[in-house]
């Protein structure tokens, strides 16, 4: 395959932009550039085109209600040009001249988050509802168990029928007839974004590509028998980079080889496109970039050259970019080299620097006017300045921790990290913020105290945390921007009992009012039992409990930590003998005469370090998970060993897994 080199075009800066709210329009008859919509934060919709490198306004609306999805429609076999934005819980739609035809206000009780349209039908979702309207006309409803991240429909002309898929928080897509869901499909994440195989489903329309809050991407398969679902997981490709939520998704033919390669934006600014492989189904890498800030929304199509195809992505600052097959302008050949400005080149330069200066002069007056209005003799006011936030808040089930991303739209000073239950704070590769660890107080329910300082222009910070299963309680972020006068946010985020377990979607609905819950793990079990055990007092509802416990339980337990036990141990020692064999080095100079284990710590201390650095306690909370395994064997038989606890901690300190069994099988 031949590489792929894009470069990127500047287009445009909007307001801060909701996830999937630009689109570009069908090209016309003369299938020259396309022009481009997209609506903001501030209510504003707007279309634009490129002409000779400029910027053409096509029309724009006043500032309104937040825009939070953006779609294009119209009639079932036409071209799809009517514009549709959801606000709140109305929905506008537009031509592509910008003249308003519909203004509907749905009946919806939540803000609408997602939104499809086909032909005469309206499909929204806010956070738990779903919605079907005909010719405006309510048609059907569904409440989700969990939140719903995005919709789409299978298209009418194929499926000859209307079904909608939802994706949901709980990592299920489900598949609605009417006001029913017929069919859930379990995939490996959260999904946060759909998009139709190829923008059309495929050749049965029963295609669904879907990305997830952690990072992976898949497609699966909706076939029909009869009047049922028989899902295939088609591929899935999974998160090896450790790259951001898929955010957004398009199909569009940017390799020109004549199939439409899968198009990603996620949360931590990267744009991928993959394709298929000439002996392969699965779709392979073929371009990354990265910007720096979230993706909401991308694109493929013409738009700042005409022949040239394009990637157009908008940010969550609303930064709207293109990554154009076309090559740069080349610079002169040689340092001496003299070359001439184009007229209309020059012209725009300094049509850019006198904007430049009007907008400098507009920020100094407001400021001066501001600086007046604070220091009044009447009683001045401040204001205090509102900036949006966008965090997430996922588990990573791969490495057992938690990323929380926090992007602000203006540049973050610090951001201050707080916990009333103990967590640690991890290594994260593409935080450069310099964090410092303040004093707590854990009898008063602080944990603890971190404050991250952000460098100049940072407006995206990525904290990386492990919490300890079974103590549960919210973790806080006060975020300060670099504005004035200081102001602050807060956000909170509930860490749960058995935060790092997933949700399980087999049950048996034949057990009402009962349920059995199972583990390898016996503290997964007493955690389960004080809980319910606590909720249930709190609610004044009366639970039987019983437990029965397999003794070969135990054994398997330990075998199953023995491995990540014995190399991290193995690693500490690695890291301890790293200053030594240094030292060593220092005044012998030649180690020839060193044990093959030794020479190979010496050869690899740099990455041995970096390794331990990067999961500081890790080894302190494998011993906390076997000395609470160690309790709760035998808290179920109605004896406290926490006085044997020391004896534990002398064996694992001289780590053999047998000797280890050996101490849990013998009575206290």
């Amino acid at each position: 395959m031949m590489e792929l080199n894009l470069n990127r075009v500047d287009y445009l800066q909007v307001g801060v932009t909701s996830p999937r709210t630009m689109k570009l329009l069908p090209a016309g008859e003369k299938k020259g550039c396309q022009k481009v919509v997209v609506a903001d934060h501030q209510g504003i919709l707007q279309s634009f085109g490129i002409k000779r490198g400029d910027v053409q306004n096509i029309f724009k609306t006043l500032p309104g209600q937040k825009v939070t999805r953006l779609e294009l429609g119209g009639a079932v076999g036409t071209v799809q040009d009517k514009i549709f934005v959801a606000a709140g819980n109305n929905v506008r739609g537009f031509n592509r001249k910008g003249k308003q035809f519909l203004s509907f206000e749905t009946n919806m009780t939540e803000s609408i988050m997602s939104m499809q349209v086909s032909g005469s039908d309206l499909f929204v979702c806010g956070n738990y509802i779903y919605n079907h309207y005909h010719d405006c006309q309510d048609r059907n409803y569904y409440l989700s168990g969990d939140k719903i991240n995005d919709l789409v429909i299978l298209p009418v002309d194929k499926v000859k029928t209307v079904m909608p898929v939802l994706a949901c928080q709980d990592r299920v897509l489900r598949i609605l007839k009417d006001s029913q869901c017929v069919c859930e499909v379990e995939v490996e994440g959260p999904p946060s974004a759909l998009c139709l195989y190829q923008n059309d489903g495929g050749p049965t329309g029963e295609e669904i590509l879907y990305g997830t809050s952690d990072g992976k991407i898949g497609l699966v398969s909706l076939e029909r028998d009869e009047d049922r679902f028989v899902p295939t997981h088609r591929w899935e490709i999974p998160n090896t980079k450790r790259s951001g939520g898929v955010v957004c998704m398009d199909n569009y033919d940017i390799t020109a080889n004549g199939v439409k390669d899968l198009i990603v934006g996620r949360n931590d600014g990267v744009v991928e496109v993959y394709s298929c492989d000439e002996e392969c189904d699965e779709p392979v890498l073929r371009y990354s970039f990265s910007c720096g800030e979230s993706i909401t929304s991308i694109q493929g199509g013409v738009v700042g050259n005409a022949g040239y195809d394009e990637l157009l992505a908008t940010t969550y600052t609303g930064v709207i970019f293109g990554l154009s097959t076309k090559s740069p302008p080349k610079p002169p050949t040689s340092a001496g080299a003299s070359f001439m400005i184009a007229p209309e080149i020059q012209q725009k330069i300094l049509s850019l620097k006198a904007e430049v200066d009007e907008l400098q002069e507009q920020v100094i007056k407001e400021r001066e006017q501001y600086q007046l209005s604070t220091q009044s003799e009447l009683g001045g006011i401040s204001a205090v300045p509102y900036f949006s936030i966008n965090d997430n808040f996922y588990l990573n089930h791969e490495d057992a921790s938690y990323l929380l991303t926090i992007e602000v739209q203006t540049a973050i000073d610090n951001v201050l990290i707080q916990s009333d239950v103990p967590v640690d704070l991890l290594d994260s590769e593409r935080n450069s913020a310099v964090v410092s660890y303040s004093a707590c107080d854990p009898e008063n329910g602080n944990f603890l105290l971190a404050t991250y300082r952000c460098q100049a222009n940072t407006t995206r910070l990525e904290v990386k945390i492990r919490s300890i299963e079974g103590q549960h309680g919210t973790l806080q972020a006060y975020i300060t921007p670099r504005l004035q006068p200081k102001c602050c946010q807060v956000r909170q985020y509930h860490i749960k009992p058995l935060s790092l377990h997933r949700r399980s979607h087999s049950f048996d609905n034949n057990k009402k009012g009962e349920a059995i819950f199972k583990s390898d793990n016996i503290s997964t079990i007493s955690i389960l039992k004080d809980f319910l055990t606590k909720e249930a007092t709190k609610r004044k509802i009366r639970l039987e409990i019983s437990c029965d416990i397999d003794d070969t339980s135990i054994p398997h337990t330990l075998n199953l930590i023995h491995p990540k036990l014995e190399e991290q141990l193995l690693l500490a020692k690695k890291v301890q003998l790293i200053e030594a064999l240094k030292d060593l080095q220092l005044h012998e100079h030649d180690t020839s005469a060193l044990t093959p284990e030794y020479q190979d710590i010496l050869d690899n201390a740099e990455h041995l370090q970096k390794e331990f650095k990067r999961q500081p306690c890790h080894l302190e909370r494998l011993y906390g998970m076997i000395t609470d395994l160690y309790i709760d064997v035998y808290k179920f038989q109605g004896v406290n060993v926490k006085s044997k606890v020391p004896a534990l901690l002398q064996i694992l300190d001289n780590y053999d897994l047998s000797t280890l069994i050996d101490f849990f099988q013998t009575k206290p």
